[in-house]
């Protein structure tokens, strides 16, 4: 688990280096293309191009949708911000969809639970710090990520089981490179592929999907319960790569906002294992967590 939260933090941290040279859209594009090839080489391996009649189920659209938007405003605050604050505020997720899990699907959720939201939202705010010096616009575009990504993963727990992962994955990788097809214009128009740039698109898609094969035998091989809390190294991997690569330094306020919500998320798992919850968070949320493009 640890292996592969570190596989989607650098993808990250690549994707924030090319976009140097050139935009969102761009970036979307390039990075959608290598990830797609490399997802489509792994369903032919696994056949499962033959049930594509799993594709037109509602809730995969859903999800498509909700991956796109939830990439194009990651990766606009991931440009425009410490690549630690945004992902310190990406820790909420769980608790954004336990809290989307009570309130559309019903499921039950304790007054204890509850609070763990209330404050883990309340350590975003201090990371984000509305009206105070330090705040940045941007940051509101990381905190509507959190709320595509919500949507996203409410959405995807109602696709059939039938329906392979891979192919949900190489859909969307799609519909993301496409809608970064169509931003390349509005963001600045398309800047020349530099050597430099096309490597590290293809390293990050290269991580990319390496993190999301660790992450499927951590699942396959651990038990949920112990691995859970090790999804929360993501964090300490993008301050350790803001600060090597980047020189970014955060601020105890960021810091002390992400141990917030860092504690809450996981009193919240805890509470989950104590009331016996048929869905632990950990089902609930993707893969990475991160909006990455599939």
């Amino acid at each position: 688990m640890s292996v592969s939260m570190a596989g989607f933090t650098i993808n990250d941290a690549f994707a924030k280096l090319a976009s140097q040279g050139m935009n969102m859209g761009q970036i979307m594009l390039v990075r959608g293309v290598f990830a797609t090839i490399l997802l489509a080489l792994l369903v032919w391996r696994t056949g499962a191009f033959s049930r594509l009649g799993g594709l037109r189920h509602p809730s995969v659209f859903l999800r498509m949708v909700c991956e796109v938007a939830a990439t194009v405003t990651f990766l606009t605050a991931l440009m425009r911000l410490p690549i630690a604050n945004v992902h310190a505020v990406l820790q909420a997720l769980p608790l954004a969809v336990t809290m989307g899990a009570a309130l559309f699907y019903g499921e039950p959720v304790g007054w204890r639970r509850w609070a763990a939201i209330a404050v883990g939202f309340a350590g975003v705010m201090i990371i984000v710090r509305p009206g105070l010096e330090g705040f940045s616009g941007w940051s509101l575009l990381a905190l509507a990520a959190v709320g595509f990504c919500m949507v996203r993963d409410l959405a995807t727990r109602q696709i059939p089981g039938t329906t392979p992962t891979a192919l949900v994955s190489i859909a969307t990788s799609i519909a993301v490179s496409i809608c970064g097809a169509a931003l390349i214009g509005p963001f600045g128009g398309w800047s020349p592929l530099t050597f430099a740039n096309v490597s590290l698109l293809l390293a990050a898609a290269v991580f990319l999907i390496f993190g999301y094969q660790f992450i499927i035998m951590a699942m396959r091989e651990g038990d949920v319960s112990f691995m859970a809390p090790f999804r929360y190294t993501g964090l300490l991997w993008a301050i350790l790569l803001g600060l090597v690569i980047f020189g970014d330094i955060p601020d105890l306020m960021m810091l002390a906002g992400a141990a917030i919500v860092v504690a809450s998320g996981l009193y919240a798992l805890y509470r989950e294992q104590v009331v016996a919850r048929k869905t632990p968070i950990v089902h609930s949320t993707g893969p990475g967590m991160a909006p990455d493009g599939v």
